[in-house]
């Protein structure tokens, strides 16, 4: 029975370092390292919604979307984490549709479905009121509540995928640039 409760109390001291290096790294910025820790690290703490949360969240700001699946369907527990679980959604279909139409021309123009803050978001609602166009290069969009902000919205293709590209301009700086596949 003693080495249970030792073993227990270590468990939940490595799960708290693992959580306090995981929130040390967020708020230095390190979403991309956040995102592969709760992702190695996903099977022991699926269950501690703070832990999925930072892991989720964490893997939207490094631009890994598509490892929002298994955060979404395990965000469920309280009202907060159904909140984070909606939110994670809306995005990820957003990239899918938004993917979908520029590979495959799937028109986009009559779906009425919510949106978030997230450069995705923005990007997948300004294409969304081009209405039914020909298929361009790219696609230059004004952000509509900060008029120096803009994007450019293309497609590139390697050798076995074409991936989705997203640049954020302040005038003609590059700002960021995202990549979706």
């Amino acid at each position: 029975m003693r080495l249970f409760i030792v073993l227990l109390f270590l468990t939940n001291s490595y799960a708290g370092d693992i959580k306090q290096e995981m929130l040390g790294l967020y708020q230095n910025k390190k979403y991309a390292k956040v995102c592969t820790m709760g992702f190695d690290n996903f099977k022991e703490y699926r269950r501690d919604e703070e832990f999925v949360s930072l892991y989720a969240i964490s893997c939207l700001n490094s631009d890994y979307i598509d490892r929002l699946s298994v955060p979404i369907a395990s965000l469920k527990f309280s009202k907060e984490a159904r909140a984070n679980a909606a939110y994670f959604s809306v995005i990820l279909m957003q990239k899918k549709l938004l993917y979908h139409s520029l590979v495959d021309g799937y028109e986009l123009s009559k779906l009425k479905l919510p949106t978030t803050d997230y450069i995705l978001s923005k990007v997948f609602d300004l294409y969304t009121k081009l209405g039914k166009h020909k298929k361009r290069t790219f696609y230059l969009f004004e952000d509509p509540d900060d008029k120096g902000l803009s994007y450019k919205l293309y497609l590139t293709k390697d050798y076995k995928i074409s991936k989705m590209v997203i640049e954020e301009f302040r005038g003609t700086v590059l700002l960021k640039r995202h990549i979706y596949w």
